[in-house]
């Protein structure tokens, strides 16, 4: 019969044996791709000393294709739960030096069991992902297993936050998860995400291409819209993680963290009275307006590559974590087109999901016309954004900086869509369509009969404007709550926030509504 000392040092070798995952050569390999191991990456992620492991003892179950022999412990993916800035978090971290991080029955049952964990006792969960796909060796088991990580996927969205960090390969079946999960972030140099790899794509479509062009960091950041974030190394991902984090709350049932601001809450921005340019069709950079109205001009702002004529991203008023939306009259004049509605749609039902308020800024000529938008489904994908801002239930504040155009301002958050606290600047301007096209419309026979046409439509253009293509219309009405200075936008809004920290609003008892897809 073993000792107890001799318990003890099995279990402390075991535990020793685990922590190499498949051992010193390949950890080596895994350094030379550039790359972190699995519990490195977790050293990064979490504070320190925090993590705590399950499940280290695991193994695969696969019998024949030599595998007896290839048991190794924890079999390829590190789960467990730590902290981050002190808050409770479930990570797993996928191991690449075991089977290629490759996934079996008893892998996913790990992540399986944190994921059911984070659940229940409402913590985030983060996935870090380094594998080669499914265990072929262990054939329909390995696919049952992405399909169980898949479902709790589901069950988990809107209840905990889930973030995905993509530090390796990513592809086939596997690269759904990430997708279902709230945000994602990429390596630029070392991650990739695609259904059908290079060699598929050259066969099937006779396409040349390597990993990194058909499903890098920059093509998914950039062109698909698939990953939130970018980052240069694993370092600074795992520094965006927090970041995302330090906005969200733990779970559907709470609030987000709020913190002590520096930045007086009463500060005015006089530059901002200058902000937006005389001349209607002249752009301005919407970074200049946000930047002197949030807490010490810090905004993290997610996807800025994609659809930059939105602005999507979280900042702080007054300490509060808010969800910020803007259109960027610098990026085809601000207008919605089919990417833009989606990246934002997809971030303002995040926020209500976690109870981020949001606040908005309009500056929206339209939908953006053409062939292209039409037959490619904007008025599917601009339906997706009016619903979004209907059914969030959140506080929602907006404020109109220039431009609020036809059904565009009714979708930006509009009064009638539930905005609870709707401002307008001085040089807003809110109507059916732009004052020369109205006017080429209403008074079309008075111009052509005029002897002098463009001193008349100038005329008319005048007239429009004041008589209607103004903020005040719309305060008359109630649909603006107030016409304030830019300069005022921060204490306003931050007042504003104070007053709704209790909002209370609900949505008709049903399933799920239908949102169109």
């Amino acid at each position: 019969m073993a000792t107890n000392a001799e318990r003890i040092a099995r279990l402390e070798r075991m535990r020793a044996d685990a922590r190499l995952g498949g051992g010193p050569v390949r950890i080596d390999r895994q350094h030379a791709m550039g790359k972190l191991t699995a519990r490195e990456r977790l050293d990064l992620l979490l504070d320190p000393g925090s993590f705590v492991e399950l499940d280290a003892f695991v193994t695969h179950r696969t019998t024949g294709f030599g595998m007896e022999e290839q048991r190794i412990l924890g079999d390829g993916v590190v789960t467990g739960h730590g902290n981050i800035d002190g808050r409770l978090v479930f990570v797993f971290s996928q191991d690449f030096t075991v089977f290629g991080g490759s996934l079996s029955e008893a892998y996913a049952e790990k992540i399986c069991k944190v994921m059911d964990l984070a659940m229940k006792v409402g913590a985030p969960l983060i996935g870090l992902n380094d594998s080669g796909g499914a265990r072929i060796q262990e054939g329909v088991a390995s696919l049952g297993g992405y399909a169980e990580i898949f479902l709790r996927n589901v069950l988990a969205s809107g209840v905990v936050p889930q973030i995905s960090v993509i530090l390796g390969p990513c592809a086939g079946g596997a690269v759904y998860s990430p997708a279902m999960t709230d945000f994602t972030v990429m390596v630029q140099g070392t991650s990739y995400m695609f259904v059908t790899g290079p060699n598929v794509v050259r066969t099937v479509t006779h396409e040349d291409i390597d990993a990194e062009s058909l499903g890098g960091a920059s093509v998914h950041t950039s062109r698909s819209g698939v990953a939130h974030l970018a980052a240069h190394d694993e370092a600074e991902a795992m520094d965006q993680v927090r970041g995302l984090l330090a906005h969200l709350p733990q779970n559907n049932l709470a609030d987000a963290p709020r913190i002590e601001s520096r930045d007086p809450w009463d500060r005015m921005a006089p530059e901002l009275d200058d902000v937006v340019p005389d001349e209607p069709q002249r752009p301005y950079d919407m970074h200049d307006v946000l930047r002197r109205v949030i807490d010490d001009g810090e905004l993290l702002e997610l996807q800025p590559a994609w659809a930059g004529n939105i602005l999507v991203g979280f900042a702080r008023l007054g300490g509060r974590p808010v969800g910020i939306v803007a259109q960027q009259p610098s990026v085809l004049a601000g207008a919605l087109d089919i990417d833009a509605s989606v990246k934002a749609a997809r971030f303002v039902r995040t926020c209500d999901a976690f109870n981020v308020p949001l606040v908005t800024f309009v500056d929206v000529p339209g939908f953006l016309p053409g062939v292209a938008q039409e037959h490619g489904g904007i008025i599917r994908h601009g339906a997706k954004l009016l619903y979004a801002y209907c059914e969030a239930t959140v506080p929602k504040l907006t404020v109109i900086t220039r431009k609020a155009y036809g059904g565009a301002y009714d979708v930006m958050s509009s009064k009638h869509i539930r905005g609870d606290m709707n401002f307008a600047w001085p040089t807003a301007e809110i109507a059916v369509m732009g004052a020369e096209g109205a006017v080429n419309i209403i008074f079309r026979d008075a111009i052509t009969g005029a002897q002098d046409g463009s001193e008349e439509r100038a005329r008319l253009v005048t007239a429009y404007e004041e008589e209607f293509s103004n903020p005040y219309i719309a305060a008359a009405r109630g649909y603006i709550d107030e016409v304030i200075l830019p300069r005022e936008t921060r204490p306003r809004l931050i007042r504003a926030l104070e007053v709704l920290a209790d909002k209370r609003d609900t949505n008709p008892r049903k399933k799920h509504g239908n949102i169109p897809l």
